[in-house]
């Protein structure tokens, strides 16, 4: 399979506009089309078609029980496909269109394919044009995971889709680079004042908690329990891995420093601006890959799966980050960092 590529911009040109009916049409006849959002790319399928969707998991190489999420135009049009109650009009006037996820009982129009089986269905309103304006011209929700094979950091621009998909999908809009860099916040709702959340993003738990009372699920910090269920995407899995091994160092950045001093050899690092010229000396300068100021979270939220991508060379073995505070939109960082790493951290006694 050939896979078509189109760049398109917004304001939207008379030949965008072409490209992406081009790129509906295929949607409507059951193929895959990459897109992006404002979170990820994602790679989108008809959600009301299950033989479109099981394409979505072969092109992935992606494990059947793990979730989609439906995306839609508009906020009220989850009721289609959901049960929605006043607490998610609630959430979607607050969040929506934006990088937010919310899970509710799934109706029958939702193929089990889509919801890997269960009686739920995650559905989100995403507010990158490119993305709102497929989904009004394919006249139906697209489900879509992000645009990478699973397990391998997902796809912040169409340079990494092309990576990962090509020849695998019918069509990639090129819409340049991804704004948030993380996927969206999962949430499920479980009565009218309480969330579960099971997926950190950029809508954090602090604006969440204005709402509701949030639980986090021991899932965002933690391993999933033998046995347990899924509920959305990025739970079971590890998850936006690198093929070198990723080591999370927890310690002061002097203790870290030292530590990388003694382990060197074919090792690459991610680290704060301010370390660079430090790391550098030490490891030369194409082993060292800025995430940006070290409290620059979000920055480092939109660098991490590029650099991922690109400190993994195939000279290096293994690759260093700093493990990042849980507080505020870092807890969507350290969620997205432990599972790439497999949680495997190094607790370092402090300088």
């Amino acid at each position: 399979m050939l896979t078509k590529i189109s760049s398109v911009q917004f304001p939207f040109s008379d030949n965008d506009i072409c490209a992406i009916k081009e790129a509906a049409a295929i949607i409507q006849n059951g193929g895959l089309v990459a897109f992006p959002t404002e979170t990820v790319y994602g790679l989108g399928a008809d959600g009301t078609k299950p033989m479109a969707a099981e394409k979505i998991y072969a092109a992935k190489g992606r494990p059947s029980d793990n979730p989609l999420i439906l995306h839609i135009a508009f906020p009220e049009e989850a009721s289609v496909y959901a049960e929605t109650s006043k607490l998610y009009y609630t959430l979607a006037q607050a969040f929506m269109p934006g990088p937010i996820t919310i899970i509710m009982p799934a109706k029958t129009i939702v193929p089990k394919h889509v919801t890997a089986g269960l009686s739920t269905v995650a559905i989100r309103c995403p507010s990158h044009p490119i993305a709102h304006r497929l989904i009004l011209e394919a006249k139906t929700a697209i489900a879509a995971p992000s645009a990478n094979l699973s397990g391998s950091p997902s796809p912040t621009c169409a340079k990494y889709v092309i990576d990962d998909m090509q020849g695998r999908i019918d069509m990639i809009l090129d819409g340049g680079n991804s704004e948030i860099g993380l996927e969206s916040t999962i949430v499920k709702i479980v009565d009218e004042k309480h969330l579960i959340l099971l997926r950190p993003g950029a809508i954090t738990v602090e604006q969440l908690a204005l709402y509701a009372h949030v639980t986090i699920a021991k899932s965002v910090t933690g391993e999933l329990q033998k046995g347990e269920v899924a509920e959305s995407p990025g739970m079971k899995y590890r998850h936006y891995a690198p093929k070198s091994q990723f080591v999370l160092l927890e310690g002061n950045l002097s203790a870290q420093y030292a530590y990388i001093a003694t382990h060197q050899d074919n090792a690459s690092v991610i680290c704060y601006t301010e370390q660079c010229q430090h790391y550098m000396q030490l490891l030369g300068e194409n082993h060292v890959f800025d995430i940006g100021a070290e409290h620059d979270t979000a920055t480092h939220c939109s660098r991490l799966f590029t650099l991922l991508r690109t400190a993994d060379q195939p000279e290096t073995q293994t690759i260093y980050a700093s493990l990042p505070e849980k507080d505020g939109l870092g807890l969507a960082l350290y969620n997205r960092m432990i599972r790439a790493a497999a949680h495997c951290i190094i607790k370092l006694k402090d300088n």
